[in-house]
């Protein structure tokens, strides 16, 4: 702010009876004077507002703190798929999340098995494995590696992330492209396909209402997409086998590739407790549709609340 202002709009030392208020003359001066102060605490204003309101990634930071899962983890899943009007159990799914030292890092390495049942093998044979390392004290992704083999369709995909040089170095191949290195120019915080359902994991669903929408940035098939959660709010579920359990329900919008049809096709119910586990996944795929419903969980982070008894 120019001194002059101060000079020009001051006005000379008087009693108090003789004056009390400022002229026309000197208001409009200092009105003028405190215009640029005023813009300044508006836009640092927003700004808190702004740092408030964006994702830790602002600082480097994915997830401020991780209480939902820790090493040591194990959770299995039962696939059925939809034939006709028939649910057939068709496969096998396991996650497990482990700590691994990397470049100097403590992370977690995240790894998903799935199978289909041999039986199932002549109508669509799968046999995936993904794995993610994950800094432990920020969330920000390190690596990435896929290797998928879904009815005949193979896939490998290798992800490292150069965090502070917002780079991404890709190395991926399929049924259908060559083998084929590159190098995509990053984003905060963005998650391959692994990873990401650990991050959902992490959400604190009670910031949110009913239908809004939380923002996701994920890398598949060599290409970053933006997507997000869209939160349904709380309801107790009845599975399979006749279970009770408290759950947040939310949906996904999916990318379109070689088994999901892309939009808003996949429901997840989680556990209303500390844990976040998935209970149910629901989605669409390109033939019929999908089910995953909880089968056993070991070293757990927290006690498990959410089954009603």
């Amino acid at each position: 702010m120019d001194r002059a202002c101060f000079t020009q709009t001051t006005p000379k030392r008087q009693r108090s009876h003789e004056r009390s208020e400022l002229n026309l003359h000197e208001k409009n001066q200092l009105a003028s004077c405190l215009r640029p102060l005023k813009n300044n605490l508006v836009q640092m204003k927003y700004s808190i507002y702004l740092l408030l309101l964006i994702p830790n990634a602002l600082f480097g930071q994915c997830v401020s703190q991780v209480h939902s899962f820790k090493p040591g983890e194990k959770i299995t899943y039962l696939a059925y798929y939809n034939w006709g009007f028939v649910w057939v159990y068709a496969g096998d799914i396991e996650f497990s999340v482990k700590q691994k030292s990397y470049a100097g890092k403590q992370a977690y390495q995240f790894d998903v098995t799935g199978t289909s049942r041999k039986s199932y093998d002549w109508m669509y044979k799968i046999r995936d494995h993904f794995q993610s390392l994950v800094e432990m004290e920020t969330f920000n992704p390190l690596t990435s590696e896929r290797k998928t083999s879904e009815g005949g369709y193979d896939a490998y995909e290798s992800y490292v992330f150069a965090n502070a040089k917002k780079k991404i170095y890709s190395a991926v191949a399929n049924s259908d492209k060559p083998f084929k290195r590159d190098t995509i120019n990053s984003q905060p915080c963005v998650f391959d396909v692994l990873t990401v359902i650990y991050y959902c994991r992490t959400v604190d669903f009670d910031r949110y209402k009913i239908e809004d929408k939380i923002p996701l940035k994920i890398i598949v098939d060599n290409k970053i997409y933006p997507t997000y959660l869209r939160y349904l709010g709380k309801e107790t579920l009845k599975t399979h086998d006749g279970k009770k359990y408290k759950c947040i329900k939310f949906t996904a919008l999916l990318v379109e590739g070689t088994i999901f049809k892309g939009g808003e096709d996949m429901t997840i119910w989680v556990t209303d407790d500390d844990n976040r586990v998935p209970v149910l996944v629901e989605a669409k795929i390109l033939i019929g549709s999908v089910k995953a419903y909880l089968g056993t969980t070991d070293g757990l982070n927290n006690e498990f609340k959410a089954q009603i008894k």
